[in-house]
């Protein structure tokens, strides 16, 4: 999936760290979305890799997008897509943020409260506003916890409360990010089912994101989460509402090519320490608490024994460390100088660097492929 990242790389060598995004397989991803549920709409959720070309290519796939606030809106909108094809998924917005994204043309919205729910029906009179059910399981990498959805009993009342104030009432909810367990759709689908029963009825399902990215283990097909959740779906919806997935890692991840040089070895006690010009502030924030697990591929590989590594960033943060309790092996010969490319870190990867944190750089990111800008 990394062939013409890679040749990129290798022909421009432009300086470490950097990412670089295959527009191609971005398009090849949409197209087994779309392929894979041929009934749903499919937003894409920007905040996974927000680059322009990436954008670009999913405008002429026919994707939308899933926007979190008024600067997402807004670059949708530069790039060509129409805001009947925008949905605002963020459930934490200010009153302006809705009057904004309605004055746009945007018609749907993600809530779960109450005053959420009361300030869509004064700025964003009869939109589509889809009540965000608590749906994490703990096999998510990277689980949502406590801060986005409700219970059962709330998400009935909110739906009632928009329908009242002339909302249209669907159902949302997200599984947690990076979920290879596909027995999490039936759990969070059978929980909306009975829920929409209650309220009557509902004119949008919003079944989020959360497919899962094979990093160093492997994870279900995207076919057999289509087929996991179309089973749950006809057992529990007969009526089917309309269907709306939110993907973004999925669609991503496997177009980034990341290559990260290595700045200096040191042996720590027992330990040998391989420091990274890429670490949690410029790009790898993923890493925190171990959760994403990169692959690390040389490419100057001198061959010879391996042993085992922590591998640390560059900043003087002493957090600004990616695995020490996840098993990494190196060859002994890497030394200063040395490259490696970390595939499948097309998404979240440039989108979570920070800004100039140790006046270090954001990540700097180059697309290639039919849409590329490099």
């Amino acid at each position: 999936m990394c062939s013409e990242a890679r040749r990129f790389l290798d022909e421009r060598r432009p300086p470490t760290p950097c990412l670089v995004v295959d527009t191609d397989v971005v398009a090849q991803r949409a197209a087994a979305f779309r392929a894979a549920f041929p009934h749903a709409l499919i937003r894409y959720a920007v905040k996974a890799n927000p680059a322009p070309p990436v954008l670009d290519t999913l405008v002429a796939a026919g994707v939308g997008f899933d926007v979190a606030g008024p600067a997402e809106v807004a670059l949708c909108l530069e790039r060509g897509a129409d805001p009947a094809d925008l949905a605002y998924g963020n459930t934490i917005k200010k009153p302006a943020d809705i009057a904004f994204a309605y004055a746009q043309g945007v018609r749907e919205f993600t809530s779960d409260a109450e005053d959420d729910v009361d300030n869509l029906a004064r700025h964003a009179p009869g939109a589509l506003v889809s009540i965000r059910i608590r749906a994490d399981t703990p096999d998510s990498v990277t689980p949502f916890g406590h801060k986005f959805g409700c219970e059962p009993a709330q998400a009935l009342d909110l739906l009632r409360r928009a329908a009242a104030q002339g909302l249209r009432p669907g159902l949302a909810f997200h599984v947690g990010s990076q979920q290879p367990d596909l027995g999490a759709w039936d759990v969070a689908i059978v929980t909306a089912a009975k829920v929409a029963a209650d309220a009557g009825g509902i004119v949008r399902l919003n079944l989020g994101g959360g497919f899962a990215t094979a990093y160093r283990d492997d994870v279900p097909p995207l076919e057999a989460y289509a087929a996991r959740i179309a089973a749950a779906l006809d057992a529990h919806f007969p009526d089917h509402p309309e269907l709306l997935l939110e993907p973004g890692r999925a669609i991503v991840a496997d177009a980034g090519l990341l290559r990260t040089e290595v700045v200096l070895v040191a042996q720590r006690g027992e330990r040998r320490w391989v420091y990274l010009d890429i670490g949690r502030y410029n790009g790898l924030a993923e890493a925190e608490n171990e959760a994403i697990a990169y692959r690390f591929e040389p490419v100057d590989d001198r061959g010879g024994p391996s042993g085992p590594v922590v591998l640390a960033g560059p900043t003087c943060d002493g957090d600004d460390v990616l695995y020490q309790r996840t098993p990494y092996e190196l060859a002994l010969s890497v030394r200063a100088g040395d490259r490696f490319d970390l595939p499948g870190t097309g998404a979240y990867t440039a989108s979570y660097a920070s800004v100039g944190f140790n006046g270090i750089e954001p990540l700097r990111t180059y697309c290639v492929g039919r849409n590329g800008d490099a």
